[in-house]
């Protein structure tokens, strides 16, 4: 595969990652894609606020294009976890303009760039510390598909809403009985497998 087609397919990967990342959002109250879902305070607006800074930092800043405009990370009196939640002053609409100019600001540096451009990430150990944008490409795709898979788990939790892209469910099992059914034949299998049955 040539460098013009491992970028396109590699690219084409994180588009359809970050459409499926904001469709998960889609439908849900102001409190439903703010709370935190997890011990931890994981919750879907967050994940949407923290892969800007993530795409706007390793597909800009780490190769010499910061993006332009304020970012979380400009604030001075910015906590360590800011960007994984937003505050009661960040509207909705706020988070997501951030992370659209963030991914236009990194679809522009791969359109820019060849694969072999090496940037400088000043957080990663020394031997690691100059990756090509090949490299920052995998890494970022990496973390957006890591923190889909979050959103897939906090969204089905609200709603039962589950399914791979809105055009495609990948789901093998056919409506709500059929779910139930077939979650009811994994638990039986644990709590045998467990002796508690």
């Amino acid at each position: 595969m040539d460098d013009a087609a491992a970028k396109r397919t590699l690219h084409g990967s994180l588009v359809t990652a970050r459409e499926t990342l904001l469709w998960k959002l889609e439908g849900l109250s102001e409190y439903d894609v703010r709370r935190p879902l997890t011990p931890t305070g994981t919750n879907l607006l967050g994940l949407v606020k923290h892969l800007a800074c993530i795409e706007g930092g390793y597909l800009g800043f780490v190769v010499g294009r910061p993006i332009p405009g304020p970012m979380p990370w400009d604030d001075e009196d910015a906590g360590p976890d800011d960007d994984l939640w937003a505050t009661a002053e960040e509207s909705r609409a706020d988070v997501l303009a951030l992370y659209a100019r963030a991914t236009a600001h990194a679809d522009a540096t791969v359109e820019a760039l060849p694969l072999n451009a090496v940037g400088e990430v000043p957080w990663w150990p020394e031997e690691r510390r100059r990756p090509t944008l090949h490299t920052l490409l995998v890494h970022v795709l990496a973390e957006v598909s890591r923190h889909l898979g979050h959103a897939d788990v906090l969204r089905e939790g609200l709603d039962g809403a589950a399914g791979l892209r809105r055009e495609v469910s990948n789901l093998t099992r056919d409506g709500d009985a059929d779910r139930a059914a077939h979650r009811e034949q994994v638990e039986r299998a644990a709590r045998q497998a467990a002796g508690l049955a």
